[in-house]
């Protein structure tokens, strides 16, 4: 079951079952796939309505059931995504310490960019070791935007970006 949520970073769709949200995905252009939509799984609605929240400012914690699907060592980046707190950041380097292996860095960051929970699972939280803002999936401009967002670029027109 889909759904779109217009948002300043674009149309928003929304995918899952009964038990879970499995695909989050910023849009360049309509998918015409979900303009006749009907009802919507419970996740599904709640992660619309929750996002909702989020872009208004009114939400900084998802809290609806979250199915995505990927390899074990994909999943445990993604767990670790989700520690992440709202507005802030830290580095892929930092993230691959934190799993236990600071020489998967590349590894970690290929997991980061096949998240399936755009926003939810907070891939955009993670920039470079020398906070520059790199990879995104989504495109950089959202990146930007989601951590603009968050307050989470304090001096960044500085080139002085936090890093936790």
């Amino acid at each position: 079951m889909t759904i779109c949520l217009p948002s300043p970073v674009g149309l928003v769709r929304i995918t899952g079952t009964e038990t879970g949200v499995t695909a989050i995905t910023c849009l360049n252009e309509p998918d015409p796939a979900v303009a006749h939509a009907g009802p919507v799984a419970d996740p599904v609605q709640r992660a619309f309505d929750q996002l909702a929240d989020y872009f208004a400012g009114t939400r900084q914690v998802f809290d609806f059931p979250l199915a995505p699907v990927g390899t074990t060592f994909q999943q445990s980046v993604w767990k670790a995504l989700l520690t992440i707190p709202f507005g802030t950041t830290l580095s892929y380097r930092t993230l691959a310490r934190q799993l236990g292996d600071e020489k998967a860095i590349r590894a970690v960051a290929a997991a980061n960019g096949r998240n399936p929970l755009a926003i939810v699972i907070p891939c955009h939280r993670v920039i470079g070791s020398d906070g520059s803002l790199t990879g995104y999936a989504g495109g950089l401009w959202r990146k930007q935007w989601l951590l603009e967002h968050e307050d989470a670029l304090p001096g960044y027109k500085t080139g002085q970006m936090r890093l936790f």
